[in-house]
């Protein structure tokens, strides 16, 4: 994502390093989306998320208030530029196999985001967490998560698959949390009576 235009407590160099990779979080479970299932990526900035699920062969629909940062990916995504803070949600009632959510918190947002899971669909939602000002960019705590706030927001909605709260030294300090969640589908209708059914498998 373009951090500035969401955090403008982030200087420069944390905005290019920003652009370089996908995160790791992501990475790490980005598999579990099914294949070529359709992805949101919410305030996606420059789309470092964006190119990585598009050349996985997913449907990719972007987001994000900054028309230059996303201009590039008219040609790999269904892009739209919206203000998510003062608009309303734009894909109303439409769901995704996948969301991913990195480096972005507007409270007022955060239901919308869990209800845009399909089922059998994937949340890989990471950001700053309250402890963040000790180290960095960005302090204030509207944009900084409470202790165990991802966890509140997913369940019980949601299957936790994993979640971390905690401080990491790279790509910077910071305090981050982060969870994969999957909106488990419901058993088939044509399931015989008293047939166990398979346990779900979600690679960790």
């Amino acid at each position: 994502m373009t951090l500035p235009s969401h955090h403008p407590g982030l200087d420069a160099a944390d905005a290019r390093h920003a652009q370089l990779a996908p995160s790791p979080w992501v990475l790490r479970f980005a598999p579990l989306i099914a294949p070529a299932a359709s992805v949101l990526d919410v305030a996606c900035g420059g789309g470092r998320h964006v190119r990585l699920l598009a050349e996985r062969g997913h449907a990719v629909h972007a987001v994000d208030r900054d028309a230059q940062a996303v201009a590039p990916l008219h040609a790999i995504a269904q892009v739209r530029v919206a203000d998510l803070e003062a608009g309303d949600w734009p894909y109303a009632t439409q769901t995704f196999g996948g969301v991913i959510v990195a480096n972005y918190l507007w409270r007022a947002l955060l239901p919308q985001i869990v209800a845009a899971v399909a089922p059998g669909g994937v949340l890989i939602y990471e950001t700053f967490a309250l402890g963040n000002a000790s180290v960095g960019k960005p302090s204030n705590p509207d944009f900084l998560l409470r202790p165990g706030e991802l966890l509140d927001l997913v369940r019980p909605a949601l299957r936790v698959v994993a979640y971390e709260d905690g401080y990491v030294d790279a790509p910077k300090p910071a305090f981050v949390q982060r969870v994969c969640a999957v909106r488990e589908p419901a058993p088939p209708h044509h399931a015989e009576a008293g047939a166990a059914a398979l346990p779900a498998k979600y690679n960790l």
